[in-house]
């Protein structure tokens, strides 16, 4: 089971969809700003890199395909919304 997505798109991929999330749900928080779009970017990359890991380990699909491309941008974008939106 070999990943040729690679660690770097899932930067690209979880860090967009972080960044993209924090703009869609801009909220007044009591921290920094900073701090919660640094926290969506993590947790997209976490989530791009979870649902490329677990699809290719249950046989949903292999490495390199479209699907995997789609499941790790969707995870990424589902994770960070969720995460912008309820954060109090």
């Amino acid at each position: 089971m070999g990943v040729r997505m690679g660690f770097l798109a899932f930067l690209l991929i979880g860090g967009a969809s972080g960044a993209s999330a924090w703009i869609f749900y801009p909220r007044r928080s009591k921290g920094s700003n900073v701090q919660g779009l640094l926290i969506a970017g993590f947790l997209g990359v976490f989530a791009a890199a979870a649902s490329s890991y677990l699809g290719q380990y249950t046989g949903f699909f292999q490495s390199g395909q479209m699907l995997e491309w789609t499941s790790a941008i969707l995870a990424a974008c589902l994770g960070a919304s969720f995460y912008t939106a309820w954060m109090k």
